[in-house]
């Protein structure tokens, strides 16, 4: 956690670089883009991204941001 995470109020974790490397879409089964300043995890590819809450990330469809709505 940084100074500013601390000064904007959001802390922030970081996750596990080697669960990055195996985590896949739950729909394609493609690989992941993570957004560190979202705090997310992106499928380009499904055009939705899944929130990681307290350095754990959310793999369900139900809970993800689709990208088309931005």
């Amino acid at each position: 956690m940084t100074e500013a995470d601390i000064q904007e109020g959001a802390p922030r974790m970081e996750v596990d670089p080697k669960l990055l490397e195996i985590l896949v879409c739950p729909v394609t089964k493609s690989t992941l883009r993570y957004d560190r300043e979202k705090q997310e995890l992106v499928s380009d590819k499904a055009r939705l991204a899944f929130p990681i809450r307290d350095g754990i990330p959310i793999m369900l469809v139900d809970e993800a941001r689709s990208l088309d709505d931005a």
